[in-house]
């Protein structure tokens, strides 16, 4: 109460906002933010101290390719953006380009992405970053403007995200936060390494309400020597395969209850690539001697690399599946897209068991399916995926009698008017018609007809009440799972295959 006396409410919020540990005081390392936008001079971490420029040693130039969020993809553009003030939406329209276009780096500080010993085999996943979050944990602040100092194998994956934007967080607050790595193919010398980063940037500034944007994930890879002393290739970057890929949250008041405004939108290009294998910093003759880095007539020195012989690989695709599986156990179920889905089904008479939604299952974007509910309460496919989904006799099941997709609604809608494609249209019809924001989850035949279905607020609330108190016999809970979600669900699946038994043995 004083401390909102002394400062207002807005006051009150930006010192909340650097008071990480919430004892009423600021520390220097709490304040370093406030000092560094003042002073316009920040000092070097250690980590940087450590990584001192060797003549010996090679150097990496990567380049930021940016283009902005596409602004009529976003819900809010359909009216305007009627009621939200230009204020809000300053930090994303102001974003235009990246931070830092080029940037040089030490092949060595790359070594973060290097394997642990014990995770050699193709297609093994590790943490580089792990995640600290999950269901029972929660989720971090939104009321934070600055991100946390970066630690150990932070720093890098810091360093790169800060190219394109100068706040940008290695740790998100939602589940599952990180990175994950796994090998794709081994030379002698060389790992080829896929990566996925789950990062977000902090758009706004004070006086400014915090707005956070929230990247689906990252992805990529490197090519680089097994000391870490000569990176061959780099490359990250946001896919834009689906036709929305990023996340935005933004707050309305000083406080971490007020309003948030969520939406979801379109970023056609966000990467970063080297322009070249790595090089050193200093070149030397055969003697030993130091050399000049151009010849005679002023040209740089070109370089000449060994062809790398690949011993073993796996394709890209399936590295990226088990990076999938690592963030989101749930996938161990596979998910095939949407039309694909019902001619899988058709083949192996089995139902399609389809979950429609309004941001995506398997990024990080998912998590704005909470439009709708209060902010302590986590978005709906997120809840989903990081329970029921995930559970053993689901998963089982799952794999026995289904053929499981997830559709985002927009994908949908666009299959619906396009009439090159009667039956696709026609089962995406099927499908929108039993929708309810945020998630429905749909079970049907092969030929789109719907013999089951239920929301996910809905699924939500019931298995968040008593047994006893619970009306609709439609979902009994059964005494045989502790988890009444794993329980409900695993009686809705059933249900499902129950109702349609009569067309399969048609």
């Amino acid at each position: 109460e004083l401390a909102l006396k002394s400062l207002g409410s807005e006051g009150l919020f930006l010192f909340s906002s650097l008071d990480t540990n919430k004892d009423l005081y600021l520390s220097p390392e709490e304040f370093k933010p406030i000092a560094e936008k003042l002073t316009g001079v920040a000092p070097i971490s250690e980590f940087e101290e450590e990584e001192t420029p060797d003549p010996s040693r090679e150097t990496l130039s990567i380049v930021a390719k940016f283009q902005p969020l596409v602004m009529e993809t976003m819900t809010k553009s359909k009216d305007g953006f009627l009621g939200i003030s230009h204020v809000s939406l300053s930090g994303l329209r102001n974003w235009t380009a990246p931070a830092a276009p080029m940037s040089v780096m030490l092949a060595r500080q790359f070594k973060a992405f290097l394997p642990p010993k014990n995770k050699l085999e193709l297609g093994d996943p590790w943490w580089i970053i792990p995640s600290e979050l999950n269901i029972f944990t929660g989720y971090l602040s939104n009321n934070r403007f600055y991100p946390p100092p970066p630690k150990g194998k932070e720093v890098i994956i810091h360093r790169l995200l800060s190219m394109f934007h100068p706040r940008p967080f290695v740790k998100t607050r939602f589940a599952p936060q990180g990175a994950v790595a796994c090998i794709q193919a081994i030379s002698t010398f060389y790992y080829t390494i896929v990566f996925r980063i789950h990062a977000e940037f902090q758009l706004n500034e004070p006086p400014d309400f915090p707005f956070w944007f929230s990247p689906g994930q990252f992805t990529g890879h490197i090519i680089l020597s097994k000391d870490s002393s000569h990176v061959r290739e780099f490359k990250l970057f946001v896919p834009n395969n689906r036709s929305l890929n990023v996340d935005m949250e933004w707050l309305y008041g000083a406080s971490e209850s007020s309003n948030m405004e969520v939406d979801i939108g379109y970023l056609p290009q966000m990467e970063l690539e080297s322009t070249g294998p790595s090089i050193p910093s200093v070149i030397h003759d055969e003697n030993g001697n130091v050399i000049d880095s151009r010849d005679p007539s002023g040209e740089p020195i070109q370089f000449v690399f060994e062809e790398i012989t690949w011993q073993q690989e796996i394709p890209w695709e399936e590295a990226a599946q088990k990076l999938e599986v690592a963030m989101y156990p749930f996938k161990k179920v596979s998910y095939l897209p949407f039309t694909q889905a019902f001619e899988r089904a058709k083949a192996e008479k089995k139902l399609v068991h389809s979950i429609l939604l309004w941001g995506a299952l398997d990024d990080h974007s998912g998590h704005t399916a909470n439009q709708c509910l209060p902010l302590s309460v986590p978005g709906s496919g997120r809840t989903l995926r990081e329970t029921v989904l995930e559970s053993s006799p689901i998963l089982a099941l799952l794999n026995e009698s289904f053929i499981s997709s997830w559709s985002l609604v927009k994908e949908l809608e666009e299959l619906q008017t396009n009439r090159e494609n009667e039956f696709y249209s026609k089962l995406a019809d099927l499908h929108l018609e039993k929708y309810n924001f945020p998630v429905e989850m749909i079970i049907c035949l092969p030929n789109g007809t719907v013999v089951h279905h239920i929301n996910a607020n809905y699924f939500l609330d019931i298995t968040s009440m008593k047994p006893e108190d619970v009306e609709s016999s439609i979902f009994s809970f059964s005494t045989n799972f502790e988890d009444p979600s794993t329980a409900t669900y695993l009686q809705f699946l059933k249900e499902g295959l129950q109702r349609a038994k009569p067309y399969l043995q048609t």
